[in-house]
């Protein structure tokens, strides 16, 4: 652009900000609502309600991500893109077509979760490397993740004796409690210490060469 005075007019634009902890948040909000259905907290009849939070977290997830490739956060924007579709977006109209299946007796296989839930476990596993090049409270909640996925597959291949189910569930169900704490608190501390430009909230950074 010019002026009458032909001088040039630089835009000055900024970047955008760090979206993690948004992302962080929908976590959060996904662990807690299956913790309370997986411990049986909650009645089935809390599935669409889920359903309806699950969507919402997709969307959160789903800019995350893109944002996070733009800004070039390889590990974290990929897996923030996944997540937002597979564990947010289907989890969410999952809830919708189970409780619909329960409520009418229609009959479904939920087995087939399962074998998704294997293909994402494997992804989780093999993709935790790279959370660990920097050991922080991100690398905590992938942990947890880790410990939480394959009583998830477990439970939904239903290959479990019935007296073992219940607990194999608990055991996801806490795993995915403490990543939602975890999350909550990164969340926080990021947004909280960028804003202030100093450790308000105390977090651990162990950089690996």
């Amino acid at each position: 652009m010019e002026t009458g005075n032909s001088q040039e007019i630089k835009v000055q634009t900024k970047e955008w900000a760090n979206p993690t902890p948004a992302g962080l948040v929908a976590l959060a909000v996904a662990c807690f609502c299956f913790f309370a259905l997986l411990n049986g907290f909650v009645k089935p009849e809390a599935m669409p309600l889920m359903g309806c939070w699950l969507i919402g977290g997709f969307i959160i997830q789903l800019f995350v991500g893109l944002l996070d490739l733009k800004g070039g956060n390889y590990a974290g924007g990929n897996t923030f893109l996944f997540f937002s579709a597979f564990f947010m977006l289907v989890g969410g109209i999952e809830m919708f077509v189970k409780y619909n299946g329960i409520s009418s007796g229609a009959p479904f296989d939920g087995r087939i979760d399962g074998y998704a839930w294997i293909a994402l476990t494997l992804v989780v596993y093999l993709w935790t490397p790279a959370f660990f090049k920097t050991f922080n409270l991100l690398s905590l909640v992938v942990l947890a993740l880790d410990v939480a996925l394959p009583f998830i597959v477990l439970g939904d291949l239903k290959v479990l004796p019935a007296d073992i189910a219940p607990v194999a569930a608990s055991v996801a169900a806490y795993a995915l409690f403490i990543a939602g704490v975890i999350a909550i608190y990164l969340s926080a501390a990021l947004v909280v210490n960028t804003t202030f430009g100093k450790k308000i909230y105390p977090v651990i950074e162990i950089k690996r060469k």
